[in-house]
């Protein structure tokens, strides 16, 4: 197959902080203990107004303060790259239903329901980027295709920022734009084991980009799938929406706190903890609890 092209929109910069009042503590933590603090969980779960429930969390477990920083991955976007990038907004009088997840409306593109494991690189802008973008071949142009975070994370370089260290969302789909994305199984992700033994230490190297297959006779060149344009969504609720319900998933970055680490149930908003870094997650629909708190949905 040639080039497949399909217009794309990135939405960047979603606040995960809540409007209900907020406790601050955790900031001067010696970031060398682990990320899991039982005074965390004991002071959300007796927080009168939280909303969610925290909780051990098994996966990070192993995880040092440092470490769990260092896996967020996005890099504060310089003014001067976000001016550049047009931002699309919806018009108002659009009827939008109360309750929406993409997994239902288009139950046929399993991607949107698939979770990818980054491992040990600090590369989630380039994972949420792939992932909505496969998403959106499949509503458009019903291509069920899994496409290369690898791709981004080794070869996108400065334009994206610092690989494993950290990027910006932005680039990625622009990334998209100028260069296109191969597919994973052409360029599959380089860690396939994650973190997952004790003492085991989250902080792989940026891969070497090698611009080369792995699969036999499958050409660099001829897997590649590029986007026509690419575009932020303005950040008022209803233009996120609008943007999820016509088109397609989002790639959202937002801020996130210590106690985020902590997160088993409900609708989360930050109640203790320092700020820890950005991250970027897709964002596939959203909702309101029984509580009457709206919340996004996201993977």
């Amino acid at each position: 197959m040639g080039r497949s092209l399909l217009p794309l929109a990135l939405l960047v910069v979603l606040s995960a902080t809540a409007a209900a009042p907020q406790l601050v503590g955790a900031a001067g933590r010696d970031h060398s203990l682990g990320i899991i603090q039982k005074d965390i969980i004991q002071t959300v779960n007796n927080h009168p107004n939280a909303g969610w429930t925290a909780g051990y969390n098994p996966y990070l477990a192993n995880y040092t303060i440092e470490q769990f920083k260092h896996m967020l991955g996005v890099k504060p976007t310089p003014p001067s790259l976000r001016a550049r990038v047009r931002t699309k907004t919806h018009s108002r009088s659009e009827q939008l239903p109360k309750v929406f997840d993409a997994r239902s409306k288009w139950s046929g593109c399993s991607t949107i329901g698939k979770i990818l494991g980054k491992g040990h690189c600090g590369s989630c802008w380039a994972f949420g980027a792939v992932e909505c973008l496969q998403d959106r071949f499949c509503i458009h142009h019903n291509m069920n295709i899994t496409l290369s975070a690898n791709d981004l994370v080794a070869c996108c370089g400065f334009m994206c920022g610092d690989g494993c260290d950290g990027g910006y969302p932005i680039s990625a789909w622009q990334y998209f734009v100028q260069n296109g994305v191969v597919t994973d199984e052409c360029d599959p992700y380089f860690d396939q084991v994650g973190c997952k033994h004790p003492g085991c230490e989250p902080a792989y190297p940026t891969p070497v980009c090698e611009k080369k297959c792995k699969v036999q006779n499958q050409v660099w060149e001829e897997k590649k799938h590029f986007s026509i344009n690419a575009y932020q969504v303005n950040s008022d609720p209803h233009d996120i929406m609008a943007e999820v319900y016509k088109n397609g998933p989002v790639e959202v970055a937002f801020t996130v706190y210590e106690d985020f680490a902590h997160y088993k149930s409900g609708v989360y908003k930050h109640i203790t903890g320092g700020v820890m870094g950005g991250h970027a997650v897709k964002l596939i629909g959203w909702g309101t609890s029984d509580a009457g708190e709206d919340y996004w949905v996201s993977c």
